[in-house]
């Protein structure tokens, strides 16, 4: 029987499992349905949580080349008020940095590994897949214009459109819209506050954005490349298209006014090469991902509404648990039952709080109790300490509370 595992999908998770597998002495080959792997996406942060364990695959280095470590997350009402600030990553006392990334560069570092660390055949693009069958020896993996291909067991991290979710859940339905629409963009600017500030403004209902720099020195002048996402309340979704290009003047009029202090907000948005659009959407969680030798990672497992910066960061450590489980337990549905049941668990908390009570949420109590009017004192709206507990909430479900995480044994 092949020892191989078999991994459907080259984005982050993937790409970080099969690293991750590497390191464990675990043979692995990834299928890629698209012909050529190129780096798509905007921005993305990488929690502490995260880091730790691209830390431990040896890849800081490459990381801190290609992106901008994160020293500050800081909210502000939509008149440019200071709400709330507090020290991110290392800044905060962590062992480990948060950093600012465009997807696509930390998919072309996790990409570049793969080839170097497991050869150039490691991942194989062109291969759609469409089906699974499994037996007692193992799984049989179908694609769409090439031979099966045969392996011990099989990770579906193919995305929130997943093949292999699809297979086991036939009857899910379409992604679930959250009631907000997206748009994104990214654009060439000077920096602003810390030069490593993690911006939330704002309120759904009147429009909010999020800003972060995820390049430093871009050109001769020291701009940096500027991510930004303007979220809107929509009772009708966007189209679910992730190349779909947006319309400045379908939301930029919420934004108009911010002319800010430390940031004008509508020539940044402005300044932006290329502007996309798309709904905000998770699904529902999954009561098991692991069916026998077939099992699913990241997105495909547990889609998430991005309100925690958290949607990567949790993909990276399912993919560390996952080979700590094959490398303890062998490679086989043991390890794949022991990974579902704590990795269902702890994601299914961070999909519902990233619903109900992300970090903006902190944006929320703030909006919704000064009225959306100017304030003297923050303390006046809401105490400082009420604040710092929704921040410090978050990291605890999504399992970077710094004490839990610096106690916490590597998974490999």
């Amino acid at each position: 029987m092949s020892n191989e595992v078999i991994i459907l999908g080259a984005g982050i998770g993937g790409l970080t499992l099969a690293l991750s597998l590497h390191q464990a002495g675990i043979p692995c080959r990834v299928y890629e349905a698209v012909p050529e792997l190129r780096p798509l996406g905007v921005g993305i942060n990488l929690l502490p949580h995260a880091v730790r364990e691209l830390t431990e695959l040896g890849l800081l280095e490459a990381l801190d080349k290609v992106g901008v470590r994160t020293k500050e997350a800081v909210f502000f009402t939509e008149h440019g008020q200071l709400v709330f600030r507090e020290a991110a990553g290392q800044h905060a006392g962590y062992d480990w940095p948060q950093f600012s990334i465009h997807r696509g560069d930390l998919q072309t570092v996790l990409y570049e590994e793969t080839l170097k660390r497991l050869g150039p055949d490691s991942v194989v693009c062109g291969h759609r897949c469409t089906h699974v069958e499994q037996d007692a020896g193992g799984v049989t993996v179908h694609f769409a214009d090439a031979p099966p291909v045969r392996g011990a067991v099989v990770v579906g991290c193919d995305g929130i459109h997943s093949a292999l979710r699809k297979q086991l859940y036939p009857d899910e339905g379409a992604p679930r819209y959250s009631g907000i629409n997206m748009w994104r963009g990214t654009a060439r600017w000077k920096p602003f506050l810390s030069g490593g500030s993690m911006v939330r403004a704002g309120w759904l209902s009147v429009g909010k954005m999020v800003i972060y720099p995820i390049r430093d020195n871009i050109d001769a002048e020291g701009n940096q490349l500027v991510n930004w996402v303007a979220e809107i309340h929509a009772p009708q979704p966007a189209m679910r298209d992730w190349s779909r290009t947006g319309r400045v003047e379908d939301f930029l009029p919420a934004f108009a006014d911010w002319h800010f202090d430390w940031l004008d907000v509508p020539a940044l948005i402005l300044a932006s090469d290329t502007i996309l659009e798309y709904p905000m959407v998770d699904q529902d969680p999954l009561p098991r991902w692991t069916h026998g030798r077939l099992t699913l990672l990241g997105d495909a497992a547990h889609p998430m509404v991005p309100r925690g910066s958290n949607g990567a960061g949790q993909a990276i450590i399912d993919a560390r648990y996952l080979a700590g489980a094959l490398k303890k337990m062998g490679v086989g549905t043991a390890a794949l039952d022991d990974y579902d049941r704590v990795r269902v668990k702890a994601t299914t908390d961070v999909v519902l709080t990233n619903r109900s009570n992300p970090p903006d949420t902190i944006l929320r109590e703030v909006f919704e109790r000064s009225g959306g009017k100017r304030f003297d004192s923050i303390e006046e709206v809401v105490p400082v300490a009420e604040l710092q507990a929704i921040s410090d909430n978050y990291k605890r479900v999504a399992g970077y509370d710094p004490a839990a995480l610096k106690a916490r044994a590597s998974y490999l």
